[in-house]
């Protein structure tokens, strides 16, 4: 039973940190159209801002994250306005120079810190244990990160005019720019929350996991399956695709080991695009 429940802490942890993944990624496609195979890429930039913060410049690991937040945000505003902007309708183009920009960003990445992993470790150490179960300190911290900054994409997206707008360009453009809710400003700034998202996620993981300039591909990976799983464009689907795979990863890798577990998880997610084959919150495909 100790073992059952402290993998189920652990699965909620890794759900929270695809969740925040997977929305950020999910709200490009759903507002811009755009896959953004850059994604992971700021997952990774997010990692090594944080890392040169608080190794280089002694910042305290706490403002190292918000700061690194602060930054993929602001790169991926540039990035969106700059590469994205005037072929957001050509979605293939967009692809491209995503992809484009993730390899010149990795390229970049090794090399000013090289190829080898960073020696980047999660300040806080230990683990809570109860009688019933145990948790390492830093699955409950990152679980709580995550879970309230998921809280603060749902606020800001059911709950503000902005929200409102932003849900007006993914259900149909043209009648939101008919009703004066102008691109321009809409796309940057859903990109530099989406960037920010996968930025928090990256400075607050690779300290648990690793830092190293390749670790960004997983991500996407995975990105993709919760995308795919909860439906393109559904922010509620991402989120409940995003725990169900962080606690099935969790269990059959307990249970069933590491290769075992993986390969557990996209069985899984292929029987339930079987019979769900527009994901669990599946929403009708975007026009050309």
């Amino acid at each position: 039973m100790v073992t059952f429940l402290s993998a189920g802490m652990i699965g909620l942890s890794m759900g929270a940190q695809y969740a925040l993944i997977a929305i950020g990624f999910t709200l490009i496609f759903g507002i811009l159209g755009v896959v953004n195979f850059a994604h992971g890429g700021f997952y990774v930039l997010g990692g090594y801002l944080a890392y040169s913060l608080s190794h280089a410049l002694g910042v305290p690991f706490v403002a190292a994250v918000v700061l690194a937040t602060m930054a993929t945000a602001a790169i991926g505003y540039i990035v969106e306005t700059v590469l994205v902007e005037k072929l957001v309708v050509d979605h293939l183009a967009t692809m491209l120079i995503t992809l484009g920009f993730y390899q010149v960003l990795i390229t970049g990445i090794v090399v000013i810190y090289g190829a080898e992993p960073a020696d980047f470790q999660f300040p806080l150490q230990g683990s809570f244990r109860t009688e019933s179960f145990y948790v390492p300190y830093s699955n409950l911290v990152v679980f709580v990160v995550c879970a309230v900054a998921i809280l603060a994409v749902n606020w800001l997206v059911y709950r503000t005019r902005y929200g409102i707008a932003l849900r007006a360009m993914a259900d149909d453009g043209p009648v939101a720019r008919s009703q004066g809710i102008p691109p321009a400003t809409m796309f940057p700034m859903a990109f530099a929350i989406a960037t920010g998202l996968a930025g928090l996620t990256g400075a607050l993981v690779t300290p648990m996991l690793a830092l190293d300039p390749h670790v960004g591909e997983g991500v996407l990976l995975k990105a993709f399956v919760v995308v795919i799983l909860g439906g393109m464009g559904s922010i509620p689907g991402a989120m409940l695709a995003a725990f169900m795979v962080g606690l099935i990863e969790a269990y059959a890798s307990v249970y069933l080991g590491g290769s075992r577990g993986a390969l557990v998880l996209f069985v899984l997610v292929v029987a339930i695009l079987l019979f769900r084959p527009q994901g669990l919150f599946g929403v009708e495909a975007r026009k050309a």
